[in-house]
């Protein structure tokens, strides 16, 4: 019963069959072989941009790091919530490639609210030479508390930004779960409602390791490739990286995984409701739930893996639990562990 995260799983099988179809011959590297190129079309006809520039990388913090660097010079900030992953879990990455750019925090929740963004911005900026200046506004869909942006709020967060001109940035690690939640396009996720960059992610849906960026203004894409390379983040066997992202592309994978992934997560809350305080309502993946100790006590004892977001591992009292599902988490360890929480 593994619900620490969904980097945690395997590979679906059908990318490890792609990647043995790839693995055949030889062809150019760097990502000017047939099969990358055709992965960057299939990705401009999923979100309804034939102009956008599309880019792999094998890792969400280059992905997000790269394409900000991309938007941010080293003087600016760059605008997130105090529980972006790019601000928590990234190790400073972003301001390393960005040169040195300072992260500015939106006060408020992990939803980034439209009236405290503008309120950021317009606190920024204000001191000439001797200030960081305004750059991008960076959302995450879904957040790191497994909360989802409504597309009238990205669109009202983007019409923040643009008031002053400023690009968006959207780290979609868990973009498909977020799409099936909200039985949304990925247009409308993004350059539709005024995003300027988005990552499309894989590695948390599927695939072995990879992530695209998607540049939806092209004017910026040359920047981006000597950036990924002097970064040390240019693949020279890209084909490898392609291979997974079109597995991930053909007949809709993508959102099956992330359909299943979804699923799991609500019959798990809904199976927890009457035994632990579960936040919110999840409607993607990832959910949070306050567990007595003696319910948490039993289910450790049984081997269930989670991380204990709030409270002592060991001591007194309840723990909050971060549950994350995946596309392989089996319905028989959901009903598992509900049944072990119940029957403590």
């Amino acid at each position: 019963m593994n619900f620490t995260s969904d980097n945690a799983g395997p590979a679906h099988p059908s990318v490890i069959e792609a990647l043995a179809r790839a693995n055949d011959g030889h062809v150019p590297g760097y990502g000017a072989d047939d099969l990358s190129n055709r992965v960057r079309d299939r990705i401009r006809d999923l979100f309804e941009a034939p102009d956008a520039a599309v880019e792999l990388v094998a890792t969400g913090t280059a992905a997000n790091s790269l394409a900000l660097a991309t938007l941010c010079q080293p003087v600016q900030t760059v605008f997130c919530t105090p529980d972006a992953h790019i601000h928590e879990d990234e190790c400073n990455a972003p301001e390393f490639f960005t040169g040195g750019a300072k992260l500015t925090l939106v006060p408020g929740g992990d939803v980034m609210d439209p009236a405290a963004l503008r309120t950021a911005i317009e606190g920024e900026g204000t001191r000439g030479v001797h200030g960081a200046q305004r750059g991008p506004v960076s959302i995450t869909q879904i957040t790191e508390r497994g909360n989802l942006y409504p597309l009238e709020t990205v669109r009202a967060l983007c019409d923040v930004a643009k008031s002053f001109g400023l690009p968006v940035h959207l780290d979609g690690a868990r973009f498909a779960n977020a799409a099936v939640a909200l039985n949304a396009s990925p247009a409308e996720m993004t350059w539709r409602a005024g995003v300027d960059v988005a990552v499309f992610g894989g590695t948390k849906n599927g695939l072995l390791g990879v992530e695209a960026v998607i540049f939806f203004d092209p004017a910026k894409h040359w920047e981006f490739q000597l950036r990924r390379k002097r970064g040390g983040h240019l693949f020279s066997k890209f084909r490898y990286l392609a291979a997974q992202m079109d597995a991930n592309l053909e007949n809709g994978l993508w959102r099956e995984l992330a359909a299943t992934a979804n699923a799991r997560a609500a019959d798990l809350a809904a199976g927890l409701s009457g035994v632990a305080r579960v936040s919110g309502t999840p409607r993607g993946n990832m959910l949070f739930a306050e567990l007595p100790r003696g319910v948490h006590i039993r289910l450790r004892a049984a081997g269930a893996q989670y991380y204990v977001w709030d409270g002592e591992e060991h001591g007194n009292g309840p723990v909050t639990a971060r549950l994350v599902c995946g596309w392989s988490t089996p319905a028989s360890d959901v009903a598992r562990f509900i049944e072990i929480a119940a029957s403590a």
